[in-house]
């Protein structure tokens, strides 16, 4: 914080030098009611500034002529675990099993998560069909803004002897409201041995750069303006809802490419006094039905 101000204050400093006569060489200050929203203002270019650049440094392939590679169904080895610059750490952090790992049940589940206030995490495993093998309810986990470490058995069974499956986790705000979502791909085995693989990047695929948490909006209009590393072409679901779970306004993004780009959206509101509502962000699986992922903050809306 002391880095922006000093900043700020020295490109106020260049402009008002410029623009100002000779004889005024003292530059109008900044009336204090505006600075926070001027500290805002230019936080939020530099994250923008670097998030292009980031992606802007990305390798593009070039076109090939070559036939496309055929697809099998053995899922291979996972890349190792990179975090996303400038992304905040996932609220639910799955360490183990890393995608695509083979594994016979019951299934060790390591993960650092960050709880909702209702201390409840649920963890699905859906089989390849969408059906839902297991579900398990923990409930007085404890909360941290650091994370806490848990390590969970979840037992399976099924039909054949190997299926594609996906283990989801999920917490939930005082209000029974989906707080995250985050999930991994796996291979069930009948029987044999696990194969493990490292674990999945680390951060969270979404960030928002406005509004910032705990933000408040009026006018029946709220802004968002974020970056996103998708997991598919799914479209990304941006939605506000109420603590009774009403949803007050919807918005549908759809992606031309699966690769990390900026995003600038809005989505019209309507309430008679203030709300505080959770802008909930989400993709689909897009080969098992189902969410695969969901990121949420809190904003005020007010009329």
């Amino acid at each position: 914080m002391k880095f922006q101000l000093s900043i700020i204050a020295s490109l106020l400093g260049l402009a008002a030098g410029c623009a100002a006569p000779a004889s005024s060489p003292i530059p109008t200050p900044i009336p204090p009611e505006q600075l926070p929203m001027v500290i805002a203002q230019t936080a939020e270019a530099a994250n923008l500034a670097a998030t292009e650049t980031f992606i802007a440094s990305l390798p593009t392939l070039a076109p090939t002529n070559s036939p496309a590679p055929t697809l099998t169904i053995t899922p291979g080895p996972s890349p190792t675990a990179t975090s996303i610059p400038g992304h905040d750490r996932a609220e639910i952090e799955i360490g183990s099993p890393g995608p695509f790992s083979k594994v016979i049940s019951p299934i060790t589940l390591k993960m650092e998560i960050t709880t909702g206030a209702s201390e409840i995490v649920q963890i699905d495993l859906f089989g390849e069909d969408g059906r839902l093998i297991t579900r398990l309810l923990k409930k007085n986990v404890p909360t941290s803004n650091n994370g806490i470490q848990q390590t969970i058995k979840v037992s399976f069974e099924i039909p054949g002897a190997a299926e594609v499956a996906r283990l989801t986790v999920s917490t939930f705000d005082e209000f029974d409201r989906v707080q995250a979502v985050n999930s991994v791909r796996l291979l069930l085995l009948s029987s044999g041995e696990n194969e493990i693989t490292t674990p999945g990047n680390p951060s969270e695929p979404i960030r928002i750069f406005s509004p910032t948490k705990k933000d408040f909006a009026s006018g029946g209009n709220l802004v968002i303006r974020g970056d996103v590393w998708p997991f598919s072409l799914e479209p990304i679901i941006l939605e506000l809802i109420t603590p009774e779970g009403k949803s007050l306004g919807l918005r549908v993004l759809n992606l031309e490419q699966a690769a990390p780009q900026l995003f600038e959206t809005t989505i019209p509101y309507r309430v008679s006094e203030p709300v505080t509502a959770r802008l909930t962000i989400h993709q689909e699986d897009d080969r098992i039905p189902g969410v695969f992922y969901v990121y949420t903050q809190e904003v005020l809306l007010n009329p």
